[in-house]
């Protein structure tokens, strides 16, 4: 242990600082099953570059510099990534057009909506063959995959039904999520008259259109959904800065809660039965 030097990791920044014991040059003193040498070519003992790290602690690639401490000299070790940027040459940067196949998000108002339309009539054959496999016929959910028809007045009840119906606040949403991630196991593969017209289908369902409906790009924005007005759109918690006070500060005893989250409607007093549950039972 006598011949161990100290290596300081200086951290990107400087900021931190990490310490590990090592031994270079004569390594005799360090136990043969904990120490794990650095790759380097023979012939090069006592070099920073060939230093064994004990206990397998090795330079993170993010330290650009490694330090000696204790030879006197400031002998200075950059660190070198172990390959070249690009060796692997995996993946290639995508094109515009690719990024635009992508860029298809659909917000409340109907931005991006394409050109189409279709009935829930026509949406019932779509469901039939890409959907009721997971949803159901009905929109009922099996096979533990979501519900997508029901649960009106469930939300408030400790078993709430997230559907279509009963949670979801926009009709465009509906059309966007169908589009970019359905069906399951293809999915962004359905053409937009197929899309608008499951989407007919699905609303129907909920009793939210009526089957002569037509869903298109004017349409669909304009849909009422049932659950649109229970939606909190602001955020209700006050604007806090992490800013110490260093003078003048104010007294810890005298600091009272006024409020908090079960009083401003933002947690439920009762989250399900574990609430109820006394004596483990």
């Amino acid at each position: 242990m006598s011949s161990s030097r100290k290596l300081i990791a200086i951290l990107l920044g400087g900021a931190v600082l990490a310490t590990a014991t090592a031994w270079a040059g004569d390594t005799s003193s360090a136990p043969a099953s904990d120490a794990a040498t650095s790759s380097v070519p023979p012939g090069h003992a006592g070099d920073h570059n060939s230093v064994k790290y004990y206990k397998g602690i090795v330079p993170a690639k993010d330290l650009k510099v490694w330090r000696e401490e204790g030879t006197g000299n400031g002998k200075l070790a950059h660190y070198k990534p172990a390959t070249k940027v690009d060796y692997y040459k995996i993946g290639t940067t995508p094109t515009p057009a690719q990024i635009a196949g992508w860029t298809i998000a659909v917000p409340p108002s109907g931005e991006n909506l394409p050109a189409g339309s279709g009935t829930a009539a026509k949406g019932e054959a779509i469901y039939s063959t890409n959907c009721a496999m997971c949803h159901g016929s009905f929109g009922e959910g099996k096979n533990n995959y979501p519900q997508l028809v029901g649960g009106i007045g469930s939300l408030g009840t400790p078993s709430p039904e997230k559907t279509v119906g009963s949670y979801w606040p926009y009709a465009t949403t509906v059309w966007d999520y169908i589009n970019r991630a359905m069906p399951f196991y293809a999915p962004h593969t359905l053409k937009p008259d197929e899309v608008y017209s499951l989407t007919a289908y699905i609303l129907n369902m909920n009793g939210i259109t009526k089957s002569s409906w037509v869903a298109d790009a004017k349409s669909v924005p304009l849909v009422k959904m049932p659950n649109r007005n229970s939606f909190n759109w602001k955020d209700p918690r006050p604007v806090t800065h992490n800013s110490a006070c260093m003078k003048n500060c104010v007294s810890p005893s005298s600091i009272k809660i006024t409020s908090n989250a079960a009083t401003m409607n933002l947690t439920p007093r009762l989250t399900g039965p574990v609430d109820h549950m006394k004596n483990g039972k």
